[in-house]
């Protein structure tokens, strides 16, 4: 859940959030496609992710939410990169993005997604994803 600050002007939303790249042996990486009906970007891709609890630990996070979103557990995901901006309703968000090689489990994605593939950051790259899965994208390539 993200947090509330106050602001001289108002309230504005201050939320920290993780996206992981699940690795394959083909070295693809999940996507999913968010329903029609998902309150933030329809019909777009995503990523495994969610929002890190008040006080929970990022790593434990990041694993939980993997879980909840596909079925699989993940193991020593890495943190590689960090995204700091506004979103559409000027709340300020920090995300971590997290790359992982290696998973267990079932694949069986949640309610908030009605797709998923296995793509390339070359195949991402020219799907209809956000600015800062973007940018993640581009980064994880220069490593």
């Amino acid at each position: 859940m993200a947090h509330k600050k106050q602001f001289k002007n108002g309230t504005m939303i201050m939320g920290f959030s993780q996206k992981a790249f699940i690795f394959n042996k083909n070295r693809k990486f999940l996507i999913m496609r968010r329903t029609k009906t998902a309150p933030f970007g329809p019909l777009e891709w995503d990523l495994p992710g969610g929002d890190i609890e008040f006080g929970e630990d990022p790593i434990k996070s990041i694993i939980r939410e993997v879980k909840e979103e596909t079925g699989l557990t993940v193991k020593n995901p890495i943190p590689f990169d960090v995204y700091a901006g506004l979103d559409s309703e000027n709340d300020y968000w920090v995300t971590v993005a997290f790359k992982a090689f290696k998973h267990k489990g079932k694949l069986a994605i949640s309610w908030e997604h009605d797709l998923y593939k296995w793509v390339t950051i070359d195949e991402f790259l020219k799907l209809k994803i956000t600015d800062r899965f973007r940018k993640y994208a581009k980064n994880l390539k220069k490593i």
